[in-house]
């Protein structure tokens, strides 16, 4: 994809910080890399031309301001050019080594300023882990599931839910017990209405706090899946909004946040709850007597990407996985210089960069996981994100073993389509026994 369109509009006189794909604007960005796939060889030059326009008319003799440098650290380049009939170029060098450069641009019109960027990758094929994997990471892995199997009864509770059953497919709100007795997890299950034997999905969160939606990917049971959507905070789904948001501004901001709970101790770390819910669930979902007896798919974005992930490697069970610009992926890249994965501990809280902080992220980081898959996996991400820098995303990429595939999409930030959500499903069905 070769141009990356951005819209700007706001409300007020502020400076508006947002994404480069907010809501109506009278500012239109299109940037445009000299190598149509925005990816070059280490050492050689990248130029970006850069028009602007209001109103759909071309700013002409217009400063914008740029700076750049290697994606989400400091700028460290950073200058003013003109637009000339709306456009200009701008060469922003090149990188020695493996990685991405970003490149911001600042408009000021009036009392507003309107942001935007562009990432370029060079030689991303080549980026490997910082993080390690630890000597007894198997043996560890292997400890937790084996207490969980032997320690936590399984049990699980589920009651019909009419406000998401429509026509032909049934929803039900389910709640499983796992990690210790007495914690649960919470999720909607959607099958289709039509009696026979279907496939079962299991679709893990993205990171926060916030409501369970399971109408988002319906269409799964629609297209004859049987499909789990689940929280991992042991909250009941179906709280109204406002609820959500108080337990959400106390429990996920800040050193209150969910990801720093417990990193002093690998077998202590908050996350461990969720990683061994996920494989809880497959249990719950190999016991229902619709599903086919053969196809258990593991899939979602962001943290809900790097929990597909993660499930696949701890469970055999597992037949294929498809994950969005996964978290949690090579998170102490930083002490290699570069971007690293969300939620970017070490880059906001200085109090991570110990050794044991750095030393228990390695056993739930996913690209030591990913080196442990062997069973077909498709992965989707952008250039321009933000949250989960492409860097990561090519990092869990690059050590996958297994058979694999890939759809890179530039222009694309913290988010994919709904035509990507479909090509996603569509690989899945070609992943079916």
């Amino acid at each position: 994809m070769k141009y990356l369109l951005t819209f700007f509009f706001c409300l007020f006189s502020v400076y508006i910080q947002a994404e480069n794909y907010p809501y109506q604007s009278s500012i239109l960005w299109v940037t445009q890399p000299d190598h149509d796939n925005w990816i070059y060889k280490t050492g050689e030059k990248a130029n970006i031309e850069v028009s602007v326009f209001e109103y759909g008319i071309p700013l002409n003799n217009v400063e914008i301001e740029y700076a750049f440098g290697a994606e989400m650290l400091d700028k460290t380049n950073k200058g003013v050019i003109t637009l000339k009939q709306g456009k200009a170029n701008i060469n922003i060098g090149t990188s020695k080594v493996p990685g991405f450069i970003d490149c911001e641009f600042t408009l000021k019109r009036g009392k507003q300023k309107y942001k935007h960027h562009v990432k370029v990758g060079f030689e991303p094929e080549k980026l490997l882990p910082y993080t390690k994997m630890p000597s007894d990471f198997h043996s560890f892995w292997e400890n937790e599931l084996n207490e969980q199997k032997t320690n936590v009864p399984y049990e699980i509770e589920i009651a019909p839910a009419p406000e998401y059953s429509t026509q032909t497919i049934d929803c039900y709100l389910v709640k499983i017990q796992c990690f210790k007795k007495g914690q649960y997890v919470y999720g909607y299950l959607s099958k289709p209405k039509k009696e026979g034997k279907y496939p079962v999905v299991l679709t893990p969160p993205g990171a926060g706090i916030k409501p369970l939606n399971p109408s988002k990917y319906q269409f799964y049971a629609d297209e004859g899946f049987i499909k789990l959507d689940i929280e991992i905070h042991g909250i009941r789904p179906n709280l109204d909004a406002a609820t959500f948001a108080e337990i959400s501004a106390n429990f996920n901001g800040g050193y209150t946040n969910y990801f720093l709970n417990g990193l002093d101790n690998p077998k202590e770390y908050y996350m461990k709850r969720a990683y061994l819910a996920c494989i809880r669930c497959i249990d719950f979902l190999t016991t229902l007597p619709e599903w086919d007896g053969k196809n258990i798919i593991a899939q979602g974005g962001s943290q809900g990407g790097a929990l597909a992930l993660i499930t696949t490697a701890l469970d055999k069970r597992v037949t294929a996985c498809a994950a969005h610009h996964p978290a949690l992926s090579d998170m102490a890249g930083y002490k290699a210089g570069r971007a690293g994965g969300y939620p970017h501990m070490i880059k906001k809280y200085p109090s991570v960069n110990t050794d044991d902080r750095i030393n228990t992220m390695a056993y739930y980081d996913v690209v030591n996981f990913a080196k442990l898959i062997n069973v077909p996996v498709w992965m989707t991400w952008g250039y321009n994100d933000n949250t989960c820098p492409p860097t990561t995303s090519y990092c869990v990429y690059n050590v996958l073993n297994c058979p694999k595939e890939k759809l890179v999409t530039p222009i694309n930030e913290h988010w994919t389509s709904n035509e990507v959500n479909h090509t996603e499903l569509e690989w899945i069905k070609t992943n079916i026994k």
